[in-house]
């Protein structure tokens, strides 16, 4: 027996798994190292050595309703581990299972060593419309409920926080029935606000995010239209004070920041990551977190629409990973499956009318006998989300959800990972589905980042 091939190939194998599992894909359903879905909507993030903790808002009840503000523990970004809830509910407060508790963040307050979490704090109707406060002594906590407030006894709802290299801290928050928004500066503790450092009035901006570069501030939010997504904006100052330039869009405009809402926005090296949400709010729980790249390549900060991506921490640098397209119009079609042509679609053509007895196979698509990320291109003018089934070589369906992508033919990258064998496969979508699917027009499969 070759012992030295053997040695040579264990010693291959972990670095190919490990290659290509590190990935962020955007969409995807994302588990921690427990198999779990991640239930950290509305996410804030804080990096502690080389530690990195993420918070959020548990939605495994599918409700509005507070459940807990969950915490997970990274060294990459990508792998996940949860750790004991940050915050719970306390009867009788404004932090009980009958009120609102979203968009965590924390801070250090290095004065004093400890960690602050700030928060929307609010009512079932969202009618109270407040901050919350809470304290601890480690990242996770648990954290001591402090209080719920309006800031200068106005509004608060969707907020953010955000803290200089001096230590000085902000919130940003949505105020005045969300027509007015505004950054506050915390006092010494970073328990209360002290004064209004700026305000963009008639904005109507929620989901804020600010972060420095180069000397230049940037402020990200999106504008107010629910749970439903919007061209998120952004807007530049050389000081937080401003005066602020005119908004400008970080993606396309009819792609609705692809499908979400902003979240976070983190620098990291030559580069941030744009950290969204794409909120499912019939089914909140299965809501997806949407990370980009957001480049300044441009010289303005625009998202790089990575299907499948991968982050070196240390160089500070990412890099997109290499796929394989397959236009749909290239398979075979079946049933009431037909072609649909028009200059938005790739190739100018589409399929459209997959399920009730529709269906496409496309042969041949290649594979290198793995789990591989599938992107689905598709367009979904309904006004609810749809979805399709998409079996390999025969096997058992895979159900992908179709988000809305708000009329016409506006295209949507959704990802499937799928086991594809070494060699050619054949791909069918939407074979025995009795509900229409979205109109495909093409999927890329791909391999590592």
């Amino acid at each position: 027996m070759n012992y030295n091939y053997l040695r040579r190939l264990a010693a291959a194998l972990p670095v190919l798994s490990f290659a290509y599992s590190a990935v962020i894909v955007p969409g995807a359903t994302w588990t921690d190292t427990n198999g779990n879905a991640i239930q950290a909507h509305g996410g804030g993030f804080l990096k502690v050595g080389t530690q990195y903790y993420w918070f959020g808002e548990d939605k495994t009840l599918n409700s509005a309703l507070f459940k807990a503000v969950s915490c997970y523990q990274s060294s990459d970004l990508v792998s996940w581990t949860r750790q004991n809830d940050a915050l719970s509910p306390i009867s009788g407060t404004m932090i009980s299972t009958s009120n609102i508790v979203e968009r965590p963040k924390v801070l250090f307050n290095k004065a004093n060593s400890e960690y602050v979490m700030w928060f929307h704090s609010d009512t079932s109707n969202y009618g109270a419309a407040q901050v919350g406060v809470a304290t601890a002594k480690s990242p996770c906590g648990p954290y001591t409920y402090k209080s719920s407030f309006k800031p200068f006894g106005a509004d608060s709802r969707d907020m953010g926080l955000f803290q200089d290299a001096a230590q000085t801290s902000y919130l940003l928050y949505a105020s005045d029935n969300n027509q007015n928004f505004k950054i506050a500066k915390l006092d010494a503790n970073y328990y209360n606000v002290t004064s209004v450092t700026t305000q963009l009035s008639g904005a109507t901006l929620e989901a804020p995010g600010v972060l420095k570069r180069n000397g230049v501030y940037y402020l990200f939010a999106s504008h107010t239209s629910g749970w439903a997504p919007n061209p998120n904006k952004f807007f530049t100052a050389s000081s937080l004070s401003g005066p602020w330039s005119a908004q400008a869009d970080i993606a396309p405009q009819a792609v609705n920041t692809y499908f979400s809402q902003n979240a976070f926005d983190m620098p990291i090296g030559s580069f941030a990551i744009y950290m969204g949400d794409r909120w499912r709010p019939s089914l909140l729980g299965s809501s997806r977190y949407i990370w980009y790249p957001l480049s300044w390549d441009s010289g303005l900060p625009k998202i790089v629409a990575a299907d499948v991506w991968s982050v070196n921490l240390a160089a500070g640098t990412y890099t997109s990973a290499t796929g394989t397209t397959y236009e749909a119009e290239s398979g075979i079609i079946s049933g009431s499956a037909t072609v649909l042509s028009d200059s938005s679609f790739s190739g100018g053509k589409a399929i459209g009318y997959l399920g009730h007895g529709g269906s496409l196979t496309i042969n041949n698509v290649q594979g290198i006998g793995a789990n591989q990320w599938v992107s689905l291109y598709f367009a979904n003018g309904d006004s609810a989300w749809r979805n399709t089934t998409v079996s390999v070589n025969g096997g058992a369906s895979v159900l992908v959800d179709q988000p809305n992508t708000g009329g016409g033919h506006v295209l949507l990258s959704v990802p499937v990972q799928l086991n594809l064998r070494s060699g050619a496969n054949s791909v069918t979508f939407s074979s025995n589905q009795a509900n229409y699917a979205a109109d495909l027009d093409k999927i890329i499969v791909y391999t590592a980042a």
